[in-house]
């Protein structure tokens, strides 16, 4: 299954990285990004385990994290659409495709 990452959701897990490196340490920041790809690997296995959302779209939760992976799933690809916090801007990246 080949995935691929939106460039707009690559900026959101950028920021969200650095947000944890200057707010927590570089431990916390890397914990985040290793948790992002634990779940690409996990979706890459079961493309459809994220619950369904508007327009083909699903959406998984990480589990340490407040954060969600939008995402759309066909047959050959995952295209993540948006890494977004859960309690902030509602509707961030809603527009991505």
């Amino acid at each position: 299954m080949m995935i691929s990452i939106h460039p707009d959701a690559e900026q959101d897990l950028r920021e969200a990285a650095e947000f944890y490196e200057r707010e927590g340490s570089p431990l916390v920041a890397a914990r985040f990004v290793r948790e992002f790809r634990r779940l690409i690997e996990l979706l890459a296995e079961h493309p459809h385990i994220g619950s369904p959302r508007a327009r083909g779209r699903r959406g998984f939760s990480m589990n340490v994290f407040p954060y969600t992976l939008i995402y759309r799933a066909t047959q050959d690809e995952i295209v993540v659409l948006v890494v977004k916090h859960d309690s902030r801007r509602p509707g961030h990246g809603s527009k991505r495709s």
